[in-house]
């Protein structure tokens, strides 16, 4: 008689002691959700001339999770050489309207003033590039953020042309504004930043036209605590 008494508290008290089943699965199966991050742009969200880890939106990501939060690989749809006709033609090849993005950041133009495009059509484009990039962000306009077109006149390649380049820059970058803002979107002038590069040409890439990696770090610097407020 005693022994079954003995073996029924023993059993009463491994149950109390021991988490139930149902408790492990639900801890175990809890979901943990990461920021998704699209970012759009040419040479500079591409990084030309600098390796992957220093492009900007990788900078901008590690930024991110330093302050806590947990973020995916941004997907980044940029290019070399593209104005704004051809990201858009590629987001629409790469992208279709059900992948959603909890951030999306826009840098365009430089190409489209380089080339000699019409400023006309480029804020025809950004209408439309901005329409597309509020539709692929979760939380509509409240997740885009753009930035503004670098001074390539401040590098060595731009120096000879230093001032005819910075009034250009100038003015694209009004039309650029005008129509971030007619969407609401943050405005994010990294363009002083990139003017620094007259004076520092550490803030220049090897191949004497792009930023380096410091460059961009600073744009990070300069942008992060703004996007974090973006953030779902």
């Amino acid at each position: 008689m005693k022994i079954a008494f003995l073996l029924l508290l023993i059993s009463l008290i491994h149950s109390c002691a021991s988490p139930s089943p149902s408790n492990k699965t639900t801890k175990n199966n809890k979901e943990t959700t990461s920021i998704s991050y699209l970012a759009l742009g040419d040479s500079y969200t591409i990084g030309e001339s600098v390796p992957s880890h220093q492009r900007w939106p990788i900078l901008l990501s590690k930024a991110i999770q330093s302050k806590g939060h947990s973020i995916q690989t941004p997907k980044i749809i940029a290019k070399t050489g593209w104005r704004t006709d051809n990201l858009l033609n590629a987001m629409k090849s790469q992208l279709n309207s059900s992948e959603k993005y909890d951030l999306v950041s826009i840098l365009i133009g430089v190409n489209n003033q380089f080339q000699g495009a019409s400023i006309e059509a480029f804020e025809k484009d950004l209408s439309t590039l901005f329409d597309q990039a509020i539709a692929q962000c979760n939380s509509g306009k409240k997740g885009v953020f753009v930035l503004s077109i670098p001074d390539y006149g401040a590098t060595p390649y731009g120096a000879p042309r230093a001032e005819s380049i910075g009034q250009a820059i100038d003015k694209w970058n009004a039309v650029y504004k005008k129509v971030c803002l007619e969407y609401q979107l943050p405005w994010h002038d990294i363009t002083p930043i990139s003017r620094k590069a007259t004076a520092h040409k550490s803030l220049v890439a090897g191949d004497g036209l792009h930023p380096s990696g410091k460059m961009y770090q600073l744009w990070v610097h300069q942008i992060t605590t703004k996007v974090l407020e973006q953030l779902p």
